[in-house]
């Protein structure tokens, strides 16, 4: 629930938590992902089929996503998040043209019904303290045959390749990453993120349950990410 205390403690702490990441983000994340999440964002912009589309860009961050967006056509993109100083950044890095920035919560979207041709999100999902709520949210906003696409980190397959995957990213990757950047207990939150979080499959029935038909998935660097796409009906 939205008013949930508890579910306001923890917007407050991830806005918080990436809000203190700002100097390093960008940084970090071409570290952790070796070059491949700007590859990955172009994929989740196409799927959306963002060409004269109006587009919420969820969890903004820095503005790479509402970027692309704008650089594939989109009419017009909102990038919102929870953290004030991504979204400094964000305007610092592309300007406002074509792109609003606005600060606020994913599970009080401050938009009309049927709002948006697109949702979308990239690397955010985990981070969302009622994913369920998050989703209705979207659902909510998007226009008849709209599309709504989430890119995130997700569980690796159960194999031992997918167990060599996920001890990489615990052991490896974010420890690396905390001590380049000097914000180690940001880094020990990633890979503990994932804790929880539903499978691919899990994730594509939750999006089935608020409504979005033609749900589908496909599986980025070698299972470790997935990418997700529903319509709305």
């Amino acid at each position: 629930m939205p008013d949930d205390p508890i579910t306001q403690e923890r917007t407050r702490n991830i806005g918080q938590m990436f809000s203190r990441l700002v100097p390093h983000y960008d940084r970090m994340n071409r570290l952790m992902t070796a070059g491949r999440d700007g590859r990955w964002r172009t994929l989740a912009v196409a799927a959306a089929e963002p060409r004269d589309a109006t587009v919420l860009d969820l969890g903004a961050g820095t503005g790479d996503l509402s970027e692309e967006f704008r650089r594939q056509g989109a009419r017009r993109v909102v990038g919102l998040d929870v953290s004030g100083e991504m979204l400094i950044r964000a305007r610092q890095k592309y300007g406002s043209s074509r792109i609003d920035w606005l600060q606020g919560d994913a599970l009080r979207l401050p938009f009309p019904d049927e709002s948006f041709d697109a949702v979308a999100s990239a690397f955010v999902l985990r981070n969302l303290p009622d994913l369920a709520g998050s989703f209705a949210e979207m659902a909510r906003v998007l226009r008849p045959g709209g599309r709504l696409v989430g890119l995130d980190i997700t569980h690796p397959p159960d194999t031992l390749w997918g167990q060599m995957l996920r001890l990489g990213f615990e052991q490896g990757v974010t420890r690396v990453a905390g001590l380049v950047s000097g914000d180690r207990s940001a880094y020990r939150y990633l890979p503990n993120s994932l804790s929880g979080y539903p499978t691919a499959e899990e994730l594509s029935e939750m999006l089935a349950d608020v409504g979005l038909v033609d749900v589908s998935y496909r599986r980025l660097s070698m299972g470790a990410v997935a990418l997700h796409v529903g319509r709305k009906g």
